[in-house]
């Protein structure tokens, strides 16, 4: 099946943590963390609607000048979810910045921040270009366990770590996935273009069978269009499937509470982005700064039973040699020699 997601390590598993992953279809993009952010263009930081950070030492959070640049007098509203505390260093961050200017942009863009603290308690406030940033008034309340939006076609799950400071852990789940049958569609004499992206969203809305689909696609005469119903491409060209999760984890230490909710967040998931900073024989460093080791990476790959393990974040300690933290998280995840759990893990 093909990922819902296109997921690239911005700087590589060796720079600052941010991994832009591009939602298929879907015309949006979200950012785990925000470290260095050069390598991205303007054209794929615009997709971005949601930012998802683990907490804010500056190599998980010195991108954001980069986004804000970007986005600045465009209105459209980004999400940003992270830890205790994110809401104030935002607005402190905003606040360094001279906004004399800002009734001279026609468009605003809107941050929407939310913190998500221990036992379900949520804070959100919203800083907008238009009132020069000033927080509005901050909303408390209690979530629903980990949960922290449900869309039609998304969930997005947090859960608080410990990494000396809160650093939290992130699910991004399809609900289902729409997967064409391209021989199925062409038997039908339709042909392919944007308007799949359509489908599929009516799809996973739950729209009647009798909504009129408009097909368009090109042709080399020139565009060719049609009216299809939802019902007739969802019985001859569709299957609807479960969909896939990718979990982000990162900054925290081996203990036997972080190894519970890491391993109820990404049982089973498709794809785990995990820090494997450390090698196991550095285990005293790594526990010193709160950190996994490789093996211990590779130990909650293999006792969560994702499909595909992605290690980054890993210490430059370990210049020219990176390849024996790769080697030992995969060693773990295959079972060959798998780090002991803490106590009451």
């Amino acid at each position: 099946m093909r990922s819902a997601f296109d997921l690239e390590l911005v700087n590589g598993p060796s720079g600052d943590p941010a991994v832009f992953a591009d939602l298929i279809g879907g015309g949006r993009a979200f950012l785990f963390d925000l470290g260095e952010l050069g390598g991205l263009s303007a054209r794929k930081l615009l997709r971005v609607s949601d930012v998802l950070l683990s907490h804010t030492h500056l190599d998980h959070f010195c991108g954001f000048e980069r986004l804000l640049r970007v986005v600045l007098g465009r209105e459209r509203t980004i999400r940003v979810v992270g830890p205790e505390g994110t809401i104030g260093r935002l607005v402190h961050r905003l606040a360094s910045y001279s906004w004399n200017l800002a009734p001279s942009f026609r468009e605003s863009v809107t941050f929407e921040v939310l913190e998500v603290l221990e036992a379900g308690c949520r804070r959100r406030a919203r800083l907008a270009l238009r009132d020069r940033f000033r927080p509005s008034p901050v909303e408390e309340w209690r979530g629903e366990a980990d949960l922290v939006r449900e869309e039609p076609r998304l969930l997005i799950r947090a859960v608080p770590l410990d990494h000396a400071v809160p650093s939290l852990a992130y699910a991004v789940e399809e609900r289902r996935h729409v997967q064409i049958r391209r021989n199925h569609l062409e038997a039908l004499g339709l042909g392919v273009g944007p308007w799949l992206s359509e489908l599929k969203e009516a799809v996973l809305s739950g729209v009647p069978d009798d909504t009129p689909i408009l097909a368009r696609w090109p042709t080399t005469r020139g565009p060719h269009e049609r009216v299809v119903p939802l019902g007739t491409l969802r019985r001859q060209a569709l299957d609807v499937v479960p969909g896939q999760r990718v979990v982000y984890v990162t900054d925290c230490a081996w203990t036997s509470r972080n190894v519970q909710r890491i391993l109820s967040l990404a049982r089973g998931a498709d794809t785990l982005l995990i820090e494997a900073p450390f090698l196991e024989v550095d285990r005293a460093r790594a526990r010193a700064r709160h950190h996994l080791t490789a093996r211990e990476a590779g130990t909650l790959a293999r006792l969560a039973g994702v499909r595909r393990v992605v290690p980054f974040h890993f210490s430059p300690r370990y210049a020219d040699r990176y390849e024996l933290l790769a080697e030992e998280v995969e060693t773990a995840f295959e079972g060959r020699a798998m780090a002991d759990l803490p106590e009451d893990a």
